[in-house]
């Protein structure tokens, strides 16, 4: 499976964002699916994970209260978005998806970049301010 993330641009300084992660292959539902971002010159960090369920949901400490994950599924689509809201500069950097295993993990598991075998392009998010 590839995936692409899309949804990425120049914005202000409280402004939001909604990234978008789609795959070439369907259904990619049954894997866990995370986010996760690099600015420049500073090493890759996790953002953001969901269940393969939707039904549990993980966030960084800085994302916390101000973005949201989600699963969009239906007939014809299946992808994994995030929402986030107040952007400010320290949240500019290349935001990739991933694609993680199958079943139940934990979230320690979950916030891991290890455990995820499949990447995107990623997608850059510059905040101006």
């Amino acid at each position: 499976v590839q995936l692409q993330a899309s949804g990425g641009g120049l914005v202000q300084v409280g402004d939001s964002l909604r990234l978008s992660c789609a795959a070439s292959e369907r259904p990619f539902s049954r894997r866990n699916m995370g986010w996760f971002r690099q600015a420049p010159g500073k090493e890759r960090e996790f953002v953001a994970a969901i269940t393969m369920t939707g039904r549990n949901r993980y966030y960084a400490d800085s994302m916390k209260g101000r973005s949201t994950i989600s699963r969009d599924r239906d007939d014809t689509e299946d992808s994994v978005s995030l929402q986030i809201n107040s952007l400010k500069p320290e949240d500019t950097a290349v935001y990739f998806c991933a694609a993680g295993g199958t079943g139940v993990q934990s979230q320690n598991l979950l916030r891991a970049g290890a455990n995820y075998g499949t990447w995107g392009q990623g997608t850059l998010v510059t905040v101006s301010s």
